[in-house]
């Protein structure tokens, strides 16, 4: 006998994946946030730093793309408090470990951003008497976001789609959603096609509307 496709338990428990996507959202707009902090400070530290700041900076983000997500997680979340008097909840743990995987990667993107700015933009801010901090702030900075703006949108739309891995240490977002009703249903192709839409359109609607902000940034500048 084939298997028959039934939503109707999917439905009855909608709730959860609902509030797994709006937690996803928050996750990964949290995480972005700090991310792009981490990465902007470490981006300008790195371009007008010594060599000793440069490969402490570069060893950072080295060892952060090179070590999984999951493995990441695990280590803040069971590791840490282990080694350091540290009470956190999951949810916590995994924004904190989400920043500072998005910080690596932002590192780059905004460094190789600052290193775009034309010579001829700097050297004006010189010549209008602009100081080092006024020419970082009026002429590197905006300058910088404008050529890195898909680059952001598109770890953004990566972020949210790394939110699921939250789902190892037990934070309610979509994919923990989606186990809990699999582990109560049985209903496997249901939830995880249901679940897979809510990430598409999500996914795709996020785009969309940073694609319009970028649109927008360009010609406001």
């Amino acid at each position: 006998m084939g298997y028959t496709l039934n939503f109707n338990l999917i439905w009855r428990h909608f709730d959860k994946l609902s509030g797994g996507l709006l937690l996803s959202l928050e996750l990964a707009v949290i995480s972005i946030a700090i991310g792009i902090v981490i990465g902007l400070v470490l981006a300008v530290w790195y371009v007008s730093a010594g060599r000793l700041v440069r490969g402490i900076i570069a060893a950072y983000v080295e060892f952060i793309r090179n070590v999984p997500l999951i493995l990441l997680v695990y280590l803040v979340f069971y590791g840490l408090p282990t080694v350091v008097d540290l009470v956190y909840s999951a949810q916590t743990s995994f924004v904190a470990t989400l920043a500072l995987y998005s910080g690596a990667y932002l590192v780059e993107v905004f460094r190789s951003g600052l290193e775009a700015v034309p010579r001829g933009q700097i050297d004006a801010g010189k010549a209008i008497g602009l100081t080092p901090w006024q020419r970082l702030l009026h002429v590197r900075l905006p300058t910088m976001m404008r050529i890195t703006l898909p680059a952001l949108s598109n770890t953004f739309i990566s972020l949210f789609k790394d939110t699921s891995v939250a789902s190892v240490i037990s934070v309610p977002e979509l994919t923990y959603g989606a186990q809990w009703i699999n582990f109560n249903t049985f209903r496997i192709v249901e939830v995880y096609l249901v679940v897979t839409a809510m990430y598409l359109v999500t996914g795709y609607a996020l785009l969309f509307a940073l694609r319009l902000v970028e649109r927008w940034y360009r010609t406001a500048r």
